[in-house]
């Protein structure tokens, strides 16, 4: 009998006789597998503004596939901007000084409403709805205001 790395990197242990998987494995490669499978999450990603951040993110890159060709500088300063929401959260929480944390918040805050006059164009070319222009001026309202929130947060820690 021979121990193999199975397909899920595993190890499987194979029958010598017929060849087949038993698909047994020893409790050293269980939490193996346990531990390989299992993904601690980063700790802004627990944050709900930055899951908001990215869920808006994607819901503005799904909208601008839709825009016109020759709006390119319109579709990527809109996606750089809602992008940038989300990424500056996630690099503000890992720098170290508080300093440098607010910074980030505030360039975060910034680029929320760096959206808001470029979806306003977006529905002056008729390339949104006013529907869809009010839920996503909405959802950076309240993304604005969670930043805010961290912001003034920091400030009234000690540390």
């Amino acid at each position: 009998m021979t121990d193999e790395v199975g397909q899920n990197g595993a190890g499987e242990h194979l029958n010598s006789g017929t060849g087949e998987n038993a698909n047994l494995r020893s409790p050293v490669q269980l939490l193996y597998c346990s531990k390989r499978d299992f993904r601690m999450p980063f700790m802004f990603e627990n944050l709900e503004v930055y899951q908001k951040a990215v869920d808006l993110a994607e819901k503005v890159i799904n909208l601008t596939d839709e825009f016109p060709k020759g709006y390119y500088f319109l579709t990527d300063q809109l996606n750089r901007a809602s992008l940038s929401i989300a990424t500056n959260i996630a690099e503000g929480n890992g720098r170290f000084t508080k300093g440098d944390r607010r910074n980030f918040f505030i360039i975060a805050r910034g680029s929320a409403q760096e959206c808001v006059p470029l979806l306003e164009i977006a529905k002056r070319k008729q390339f949104i709805s006013d529907v869809k222009l009010s839920d996503l001026l909405n959802q950076l309202e309240t993304i604005s205001k969670m930043i805010s929130g961290l912001i003034n947060g920091l400030e009234r820690r000690r540390i």
